[in-house]
């Protein structure tokens, strides 16, 4: 192996922290959020809502792959800081066209998303030379340049037709990485390839997470503070602060639960799948953003199907989210997680004939219960020695539990 290029990987002995350079490029994810939910509270409608989440998926995977790669290769290396802040710069100007993605900034959209998975490719393919991880950026690339073709072709197409090619472009990005990129002629992507540093990527995910709140505490904030201020805006108020503490509450578990470990396991399906349960949880969160600004700023406002689309939508997208990461990571169905989904269903028809404030109080209840009557159950399992990995290692509660 070349000095060059053992410089540029990862050693499995370096720190698991996240680097400043990685905290700085989560600015562009930011925007993209704050871009999302704008876009989404100023037209509350069924077709923009779907289209908003498309968005959101491509706005995702650029930041997923980003910290894959750093995950993968030295984020202090020259060359791999000078990568990232490029992607952070085209990813700046991909989000930017998210307002009018569907209209006429579609190839500014679809463009930007490209170039930053050709230009991430052809710069570790060149570094690479030589080296057997080259052909995991080859099989990687060669994927994303299958779906650049329903991604530009979509910018070019009106209406319906970019909603159709975007969404299979989506799933060719998703479904493949989740195959392990598998090309007809060169194999897949070898397990070993794919090992990553759990404890590094786990931080990554809580620190994007940890966004999506910020975004939600920020808009309705923001509601708040323009409003007119009466004792049922600050009761509202209350109750999308509330709701933000229970996300934030029923995304910790697994990470009181040390999930690096196992995710530093040689099981690269477990890596995608749990990015995936990552988007269904940030998408949820971001739902719930919008839902809680409108909860402030119209608390009493007369009964649309909107609302239960955000309010209620969000924390069922988030549930399902948790519930597919628990079974994913820890091999357990959370039974309160589908309780709480059932009852949102089965009550959802009644919602559609309420207020703001009437849905998200029973929304809020459904999901303390569902999160609360979980937590219970992880930590009598886990003390039970009831709850392990695959390969039965007893998994054990955070210290701050035990306090």
């Amino acid at each position: 192996m070349g000095e060059p290029v053992a410089g540029l990987l990862r050693k499995r002995e370096d720190p698991r922290q996240a680097s400043a350079l990685e905290l700085f490029f989560d600015l562009s994810f930011i925007l993209g959020l704050t871009l999302l939910s704008r876009r989404l509270f100023h037209d509350l409608t069924w077709g923009n809502t779907f289209e908003t989440l498309i968005l959101f998926a491509g706005a995702y995977w650029i930041w997923i792959a980003t910290a894959w790669a750093t995950d993968w290769y030295n984020p202090n290396h020259l060359i791999i800081k000078g990568l990232i802040l490029g992607i952070m710069f085209v990813g700046l100007v991909m989000v930017s066209a998210i307002p009018s993605a569907f209209g006429g900034r579609g190839f500014m959209f679809a463009g930007a998303y490209v170039l930053v998975h050709f230009a991430r490719g052809a710069v570790l393919l060149t570094l690479l030379r030589g080296h057997p991880l080259r052909q995991r950026s080859l099989l990687i690339l060669i994927w994303f340049a299958i779906s650049a073709v329903p991604w530009l072709v979509g910018a070019f197409r009106p209406g319906p037709e970019r909603v159709v090619l975007w969404l299979v472009a989506l799933t060719i990005d998703y479904g493949i990485a989740w195959l392990g990129w598998p090309t007809p002629g060169l194999g897949r992507v070898p397990d070993e390839s794919l090992r990553n540093v759990g404890e590094h990527l786990s931080e990554r995910y809580q620190q994007v997470f940890i966004i999506a709140l910020g975004e939600a505490i920020l808009v309705s904030g923001l509601a708040y503070a323009n409003a007119g201020i009466t004792a049922v805006r600050t009761l509202a108020f209350g109750l999308a602060f509330l709701n933000v503490v229970l996300l934030w509450r029923g995304y910790l578990i697994p990470g009181d639960l040390r999930i690096g470990g196992i995710l530093d396991q040689n099981r690269p399906r477990l890596a995608v799948t749990v990015a995936l349960c990552h988007a269904m949880v940030i998408a949820g969160t971001l739902l719930t953003a919008v839902g809680n600004e409108v909860l402030v700023a119209e608390p009493l406002g007369d009964p649309k199907g909107a609302w239960v689309m955000l309010i209620v939508g969000g924390a069922a997208l988030f549930l399902f989210g948790r519930i597919m990461y628990h079974v994913a990571v820890f091999h357990r169905l959370p039974w309160p997680g589908f309780a709480g989904l059932a009852i949102l269903g089965l009550l959802s028809p009644v919602l559609l004939l309420l207020q703001p404030l009437s849905i998200s109080l029973v929304t809020i209840t459904a999901l303390f219960g569902a999160v609360a009557v979980d937590i219970l159950l992880i930590r009598r399992a886990v003390r039970q020695g009831r709850l392990t990995t695959a390969e039965g290692t007893p998994l054990a509660i955070g210290q701050d539990d035990e306090r």
